[in-house]
């Protein structure tokens, strides 16, 4: 990409949004496109139409989702298949319909079967059953990455799905019960901290194992394969095949840790001195997920923060100022 072509990031504000924009800021793209919901609901399709044909963005990268933890994927299904499918349907066919040179669509690893061989390669894709408590929002995705490949094969489009691993990082939604693992983790240990709690209690066994991936690895990893070279990024897109190996690309730490691994880092991390338990009544979820990351590690592209420094720079640089500060957090 050339420094001053037009780049849209849908959904900027978001942790892997936010991501990106210091990503691109660090790298010298200087005609950053972004609009907040308030100036353009993705999910409405004249709007959306309006949009692209004023801006006329050069490449896309959608990042704009409905997402949550288990218990937000149980309590608002509906929400997360209709709003996603609406979003994603209004900014890939617009890009179609405005020729953008490449578009990146942002998934997750909950699109593979819940009990899919470790690590989970791309050709995995609708080999099994989904977890049932992230069902909706799976399938929504699923949608996305058949409406990139089909376009993909009858118009040329060059749209590729990216998958990432469980993320963190600055930007992150604390909401005690609508928000993901690592975020819902610091907050409990923070305030158990500075309430002199005797316990935290963490949902599940603590026995499940997952891989996670510091939101600006993740948007490093988005610009290096908007940057690769045709020829290596058009044999990703799948344009000229329907071999059942989709246009979709994993992208992970390639290590994982159990949930009580994970406690106990963030309890090193945030200074908690009390005990840890954890409540089998609460549901865990998929027992592992590891991503298969093969495909874009031989690119050339590695993760480069660790789990504790990404924890260590999340809890001092975002966490700890919305804590201290008294900010409201986001989704209360």
């Amino acid at each position: 990409m050339n420094k001053d072509a037009k780049i849209y990031v849908a959904g900027h504000r978001g942790l892997v949004g936010s991501a990106l924009l210091r990503q691109l800021s660090v790298q010298g793209y200087t005609n950053i496109v972004t609009r907040t919901h308030a100036d353009l609901d993705l999910t409405h399709q004249a709007s959306v139409a309006q949009f692209f044909k004023a801006e006329q963005p050069d490449y896309v990268i959608l990042a704009a989702a409905k997402v949550g933890g288990i218990h937000a994927n149980n309590t608002y299904p509906a929400e997360f298949i209709h709003e996603n499918l609406a979003i994603q349907t209004n900014v890939i066919h617009q890009s179609y319909a405005n020729k953008v040179k490449r578009l990146l669509f942002l998934g997750s690893s909950c699109i593979y079967p819940k009990n899919c061989p470790q690590p989970i390669k791309e050709e995995y894709l609708l080999t099994g059953e989904l977890e049932p408590t992230n069902r909706p929002y799976a399938l929504a995705k699923i949608a996305g990455i058949e409406m990139c490949w089909s376009y993909n094969r009858q118009y040329g489009t060059q749209y590729l799905a990216v998958m990432p691993t469980n993320l963190y990082g600055p930007g992150d939604n604390y909401h005690p019960e609508n928000s993901h693992v690592i975020p819902a983790l610091i907050r409990k240990f923070h305030e158990a901290k500075i309430h002199n709690q005797p316990t935290v209690n963490v949902w599940g066994t603590g026995t499940p194992k997952r891989e996670f991936l510091y939101s600006d690895d993740m948007a490093a990893a988005c610009l290096y394969i908007l940057n690769l070279p045709d020829a290596a990024y058009k044999a990703l897109t799948a344009a000229d095949r329907n071999d059942g190996v989709p246009p979709l690309i994993n992208v992970g730490s390639g290590t994982d840790v159990t949930i009580a691994e994970l406690s106990q880092l963030i309890n090193e991390v945030v200074g908690f001195k009390g005990e840890i338990t954890f409540d089998s009544t609460k549901p865990d979820g998929t027992i592992r997920k590891l991503m298969d990351s093969a495909r874009l590690n031989q690119m050339g592209w590695n993760a480069k923060t660790t789990l504790k420094a990404g924890i260590e720079q999340t809890y001092t640089t975002d966490a700890l100022f919305h804590f201290q500060s008294g900010l409201s957090l986001k989704n209360e």
